[in-house]
């Protein structure tokens, strides 16, 4: 068979159109006096959006509003944003930040230069390695897998793990316990590879149980925890655990129509809001192969309302009910995976080898389930949150709580705290990945 000829493109044209038209963004406290309106104008390009409310999510910002418009060869966006306390912003630092980086000079010939700290890879981060896992979900698994590595002298620098629909997907950056530098012999790496596997794999013989691999590429956490997970269909099973436990109010209503006029499809989300929503849509829909060209993002008091306008990449529409149906399980799925009710534990500690080993067998021998996990590091402190039920999924009772007090509350600050679906924020961290948690003043209390 003949093969497809196409014409020439210049691979350099799109920076040639950046640089002929610059990207153009401005920060705006004037206008709104409750908000601040950040101002993208820039040519378009595949992924624009995603990098955009990336940059924005990842400075701990709050969208409140959006109006996305991208026909066209051009890309126009404005976003309301505040702080975590609902503020506008003012630190000039931010803001500088966001010019630079949404501006001309945070542009490079593979898009926007990676923001710091967010990254998944060897390359990015130099001197760690980074480990990503998928597999079925059970109490105690973060616990063995700890141990594992503990076991083999790597050293958890840092961690992100989420879990959705009995399946967890994690992120881990480790380094030898001895040089503090990144693994690089491959005997070392096969046997803590094939360990890991065998811990994932349970006593599950079928191959998606268990999937382990180095991460050599550079691709922001979040979105590749999402990637991790919608690759493990997470989104099949629609007898979700968590079903009951939403009020009717807040279940996610995500309905997928037809724009016949302007030849879009309309992907509609209204939902409980929290950080990081947005993102996660724009996520998914990106990852999915979809384009946005125009999007409104609103949210009133706790609720968020969303509406897409986007195509496939091959420019065609959500044509067929099955399209539509999966559309609709994928943001689903993307939204669930970030809540996390009920009790958190976050604890601060002096970094020590065995750290996470040690706060996850304390945990697993008190029947507690993890359900999604965060692990900084910076100089001498560690800092780790955990989201906890039992191991049936229900509430932690007082006398657990009372007994970790004790076991763990002597050698490290130790808050617990019940934590409703919209407050889950993401700490600052010291150039490693942002955790989704917020630690308020845990850390200048612990250094007090």
């Amino acid at each position: 068979m003949a093969g497809n000829s196409w014409p020439y493109f210049d691979p350099e044209y799109e920076n040639l159109s950046i640089r002929i038209n610059p990207p153009r963004v401005s920060v705006d406290n004037i206008t709104c006096k409750d908000c601040t309106l950040v101002k993208v104008d820039s040519v378009n390009r595949p992924g624009i959006l995603l990098e955009v409310v990336q940059i924005l999510t990842d400075l701990d910002l709050i969208i409140t509003k959006a109006y996305i418009s991208s026909d066209g060869g051009w890309f126009m966006d404005v976003f309301h944003v505040t702080d975590q306390q609902g503020n506008q912003i003012t630190d000039s630092k931010t803001i500088d930040y966001i010019e630079k980086a949404l501006g001309p000079k945070g542009y490079t010939k593979d898009g926007l230069k990676p923001s710091s700290g967010k990254r998944v890879g060897v390359q990015s981060l130099g001197e760690h390695t980074a480990i990503e896992l998928v597999g079925r979900d059970r109490p105690g698994l973060l616990s063995e897998i700890s141990a594992v590595l503990a076991n083999l002298h790597f050293n958890v620098v840092a961690a992100e793990v989420w879990t959705h629909n009995r399946r967890i997907a994690c992120v881990l950056y480790v380094n030898d316990d001895t040089t503090c530098r990144a693994v690089d012999d491959s005997t070392r790496l096969s046997a803590m590879e094939e360990q890991l596997k065998n811990i994932l794999r349970g006593c599950e013989d079928d191959e998606k149980a268990a999937s382990t691999s180095f991460s050599i590429g550079s691709t922001h956490v979040d979105r590749r925890l999402h990637q991790m997970l919608f690759a493990d269909r997470d989104y099949e099973d629609g007898s979700l655990p968590t079903e009951t436990d939403y009020h009717p109010s807040f279940k996610p209503k995500i309905m997928v129509d037809r724009c016949e006029e302007k030849g879009y499809s309309v992907v509609s989300v209204k939902c409980k809001d929290r950080a990081k929503l947005m993102f996660d849509i724009v996520c998914t829909l990106t990852d999915m192969q979809y384009v946005v060209f125009h999007a409104s993002i609103s949210s009133d008091g706790p609720y968020a309302s969303q509406e897409y306008y986007i195509r496939h990449m091959d420019g065609c529409t959500l044509d067929t009910e099955g399209e539509r149906e999966r559309v609709v399980k994928c943001l689903e799925a993307a939204i669930r995976r970030r809540i996390s009710e009920g009790l958190s534990l976050e604890l601060c500690a002096k970094d020590r080898v065995g750290l996470l080993s040690e706060v996850t067998r304390v945990l697993r021998e008190n029947g507690l389930s993890v359900t999604r996990a965060g692990v900084t590091t910076g100089g001498e402190l560690a800092v780790i949150v955990f989201y906890v039920s039992d191991a049936s999924g229900n509430p932690v009772d007082t006398k657990t709580i009372e007994t970790l007090r004790k076991e763990i509350g002597q050698t490290m600050m130790l808050n617990v705290k019940k934590v409703p679906v919209s407050s889950a924020k993401a700490p600052e961290a010291s150039g490693w990945p942002k955790t989704s948690f917020f630690f308020g003043s845990l850390l200048e209390r612990f250094l007090a």
